[in-house]
């Protein structure tokens, strides 16, 4: 048994797939909230089928799905909308990213649902919103990152690039559990449910905020700099000679200080017009890395941290993936613990946000349809009736 958790007694139906949706209802389901994902029969959330890099189950499906009751329903037959609508009715939450327009087509639009339960919460994710000239785009992720600028000021000057995750649909999915989380407030004091519209495009136009307002006020975007910065120099990440890649952003004059005369052991450096203030660095940036890169080189990332951390000059190392999982930071804290799933324990990270006097809540990963059964009894029908809708490919 669980300690109780802040979204106990909390329903959520979601259809969805892919990332946004699931990423916005595991958060919920990881504070109590009961999720009921809707999938289709067969393959069910086609995301399942993206890889087979965990124990054979899918890194995207694992990462976003686990504390949830999965129900396969076909919702174009009548008894698999009828099923939808009598859980839809008895919910506090509808999370839905169906392609533009399809909820409304399968008669799940924010009016309808909300007639039968005028305390729904009722949440609709899309690529570009409910209308203008965008509304029926394709809105995969990756596209949208390009739309919405994201690609213009990730990479290097020659080399434009996506972010390695799947920015637009976290976001999205960020947004999506916020405003959730805000309506059930709101509800608490007013007694009435809301309709949220999120998009991937708004949702991630907002995280530009610094590049966008720059460009606006200045007429120019930012400079694509790869791991440095476009206006501060030392930054970004120096190799040393074992092959360890350090991290540096060093942001005022005290600690260049320091890192010239402690790290670089070049004093000269502090006083030398090229070096004496954080202008005339970045301007003279190209020097500046060759006469680090040579120091570097002569150390090992033990002794360059050493010698950073004596000289208190803010640094981390540069990672790839196969090292996070054993981060010291992440072992330390017991940020790992196991979890269920139909292909057997998975060690999966911790939420972000430890309450205190709450446990997380780490319950396992649904196979496809698992809990079909339990969830139409809660219904009231019969085993005879499960056995029904089976054969009927409702279920």
């Amino acid at each position: 048994m669980h300690t109780e958790l802040p979204l106990s007694g909390i329903t959520v139906i979601s259809c969805e797939q892919a990332v946004a949706a699931p990423f916005a209802s595991r958060q919920l389901a990881d504070l109590g909230a009961r999720v009921i994902k809707i999938e289709r029969p067969g393959t069910g959330d086609f995301a399942r089928g993206y890889d087979t890099t965990v124990n054979g189950m899918s890194s995207h499906f694992v990462w976003i799905n686990r504390n949830k009751e999965s129900l396969i329903l076909d919702l174009k037959q009548a008894q698999g909308k009828a099923i939808l609508k009598d859980l839809v009715a008895e919910a506090d939450v509808f999370i839905q990213n169906f392609a533009p327009g399809a909820a409304e087509r399968l008669g799940f639009g924010a009016e309808e649902l909300r007639g039968i339960n005028d305390r729904l919460i009722y949440a609709s994710i899309s690529g570009y919103g409910p209308d203008g000239p965008y509304k029926d785009a394709k809105a995969y992720d990756a596209l949208v990152q390009a739309e919405a600028g994201l690609v213009s000021v990730t990479g290097t000057e020659d080399h434009p690039a996506k972010t390695g995750i799947s920015t637009a649909d976290i976001s999205a999915g960020m947004y999506t559990y916020s405003g959730i989380l805000t309506a059930l407030f709101n509800r608490e004091r007013t007694g009435e449910g809301t309709t949220l519209q999120i998009n991937l495009f708004d949702s991630l136009v907002e995280w530009m905020g610094y590049p966008l307002y720059f460009t606006k006020g200045s007429g120019t975007r930012p400079t694509r700099a790869g791991t440095s910065h476009a206006a501060i120099a030392p930054y970004g990440a120096f190799t040393c000679g074992d092959g360890t890649q350090i991290m540096l952003a060093i942001q005022n004059e005290r600690e260049w200080e320091r890192f010239a005369t402690q790290v670089l052991d070049r004093p000269d450096m502090v006083a030398d017009e090229r070096f004496d203030r954080a202008a005339h660095r970045y301007a003279h940036r190209d020097e500046l890395q060759t006469i680090i890169e040579a120091v570097f080189a002569d150390l090992t990332g033990e002794q360059c941290d050493g010698l950073l951390e004596t000289a208190s000059v803010a640094h981390s190392r540069q990672r790839d993936m196969t090292e996070i999982a054993d981060h010291p930071q992440l072992v330390e804290r017991d940020r790992w613990q196991e979890v269920g799933s139909p292909v057997g324990p998975i060690q999966m990270l911790v939420p972000p946000v430890e309450m205190s006097g709450v446990e997380p809540r780490m319950d396992p990963i649904p196979g496809v349809g698992e809990h079909s059964a339990d969830i139409l009894g809660g219904l009231g029908f019969s085993p005879e009736k499960v056995a029904e809708l089976q054969s009927e490919g409702v279920i």
